[in-house]
């Protein structure tokens, strides 16, 4: 039995590990415009994401404001890229916690009795995609693996 299930997860694997670097290229492509649209709304229109953060308390709401779309939407483009994935989600990372922690109380009371409330609030999947990008790396199919690649093949200079 364990055999049969040793062979079963083996082929699993030898199917499903391909897949891994165009998923993590179609995650990255798919919520790095998304951070872009959003970041690029945010900045056009900051008087309005300013008085938004002043009702939520957010300390020095303008600063914020700006820090915030900024980060959207230059970082959006960063991790359509594949450069700086890392950095960019780990940004998006605590911006998200921030946004559950300012304005979604409820979701957060709501995340063991009524999951549900909790992934449905605006922030989860760009929570989740930021996770799996800072978790996994951009992929193959960008340009931080690319810059890796160079460096790691660059020759040594001794001195």
């Amino acid at each position: 039995m364990t055999s049969l299930i040793s062979k079963i997860n083996h082929r699993l694997a030898a199917i499903g590990d391909p897949l891994r670097f165009p998923l993590l290229l179609a995650i990255r492509l798919y919520w790095g415009w998304q951070f872009f649209i959003t970041g690029k709304g945010k900045l056009q229109n900051l008087s309005g994401v300013t008085e938004f953060f002043a009702s939520l308390r957010i300390p020095a709401p303008h600063l914020n404001a700006i820090f915030v779309s900024a980060t959207e939407c230059f970082g959006g483009l960063f991790l359509l890229l594949g450069l700086g994935s890392r950095f960019f989600a780990g940004l998006f990372i605590l911006e998200m916690v921030v946004a559950y922690g300012t304005s979604e109380h409820a979701a957060i009371r709501a995340i063991f009795s009524d999951s549900d409330q909790f992934v449905k609030a605006t922030p989860f999947l760009f929570l989740f995609a930021s996770v799996i990008v800072f978790a996994f790396g951009p992929g193959r199919y960008s340009l931080d693996a690319l810059l890796s690649r160079k460096v790691t093949s660059a020759p040594r200079s001794r001195a």
